[in-house]
């Protein structure tokens, strides 16, 4: 019977696994979050995560899950009678559009169907209506295990829309697939930590460009916590607007300098091996739900080409192995899974998993 007492191993899509080391970081001794000891702590961890993050804007240290940084975007940065263009690929861009419309805002959807991309071309086509002062986009889609190709896309917006700022939804990437914040030319990235930075949840990363902050000035009704200016004013104090998690902060820290040490370009081709060893696994034996070219590096979508019982191996090899896995999402729940390749996560570790999966499904 699984017990929250000797909780499995996960191999889910966030949370994952966290290293032991990490842990002893949550529990350092409380500081007081005005002293001058947290300001030294914040000022560290800022800067690690511009490196990590190839950013000279705005990084903040949020005490809130990602999804809250949904709506900061949209109540900072977009007017009453501005339109945002939601590109929807999967069940978190999608929950995104629901988000701007929950704000008060316009928006337009871009929609493909759950495992296709969202294409340079289809965002072109839509922009080039001249009506859209923001876009939202997810980088890896984790319901459906896609990455959609920001670089590209990057480019085209750069060439083509520079004064339409771009919102990018980065949870299951930042970390595990490459961001370079200033190159790219986006105005808001972000993800929580559950995922590619290794960490328990309950804590957020953002960056924000400078023009991002300068035009939230110019919104009304954006609110206290999520307020950018407000959180620009307490940063440069090396503060957070609000009391923050410090044990997340430790951790974040300590992890921040972890990667910069291992070097950025190498984190990425770790991520990149384990996604080719699952891939070539789920090939082998399956099928990848989407296209090859456009799958992420962080967590591989499976289809059950098999037809197997999904949650009876779940739950077979947590009772023998005290681990699992994810099941599909919503809709694509048992016709497809979902294994985790990211943040301390190891190459290993997923050789492993596919082993345990290739004994129950025979």
């Amino acid at each position: 019977m699984p017990d929250w007492r000797n909780p499995p191993r996960l191999f889910i899509p966030g949370p994952v696994f966290v290293r032991e080391d990490v842990l002893k970081q949550l529990a350092r001794p409380p500081l007081g979050h005005r002293a001058k000891e947290y300001s030294q702590l914040h000022q560290e961890t800022v800067e690690l995560l511009k490196k990590v993050l190839f950013t000279q804007q705005h990084v903040f240290l949020c005490t809130s899950s990602g999804s809250a940084i949904w709506e900061a975007a949209i109540r900072n940065c977009v007017g009453p009678a501005e339109t945002v263009l939601a590109t929807c690929c999967g069940a978190f861009s999608d929950k995104w559009a629901d988000v701007v419309r929950l704000c008060g805002r316009n928006v337009d959807v871009l929609k493909v169907e759950w495992g296709q991309p969202i294409t340079p071309e289809l965002l072109d086509a839509r922009l080039a209506t001249g009506k859209y002062a923001a876009v939202t986009l997810v980088y890896s889609e984790t319901s459906t295990g896609l990455a959609n190709p920001v670089y590209q896309i990057a480019e085209m917006m750069k060439a083509k829309y520079p004064e339409v700022l771009v919102f990018v939804d980065a949870v299951s990437a930042m970390v595990g697939m490459p961001i370079h914040f200033d190159q790219l030319g986006w105005d808001v990235a972000f993800a929580s930590v559950q995922k590619c930075f290794g960490i328990p949840p309950g804590f957020t990363v953002a960056v924000v460009s400078n023009r991002a902050l300068e035009k939230s000035k110019t919104i009304p009704g954006r609110g206290y916590y999520l307020n950018f200016e407000l959180w620009a004013e307490a940063a440069q104090k090396n503060q957070t607007l609000v009391t923050p998690s410090i044990p997340h902060i430790y951790a974040l820290r300590y992890q921040a300098e972890r990667l910069v040490n291992e070097g950025m370009e190498n984190v990425w081709r770790r991520h990149q091996q384990m996604a080719d060893y699952v891939r070539s696994w789920a090939k082998e034996r399956f099928a990848l739900f989407c296209d090859e070219r456009y799958a992420s590096n962080t967590l591989t979508t499976i289809k059950n080409t098999r037809g197997i019982n999904v949650a009876q191996v779940i739950a077979a090899i947590q009772a023998k192995h005290n681990t699992v896995f994810g099941n599909g999402y919503k809709k694509l729940k048992d016709i497809t899974f979902r294994i985790a390749h990211m943040g301390d996560i190891t190459l290993e570790d997923v050789r492993q998993l596919t082993q345990w999966i290739d004994q129950e499904i025979g």
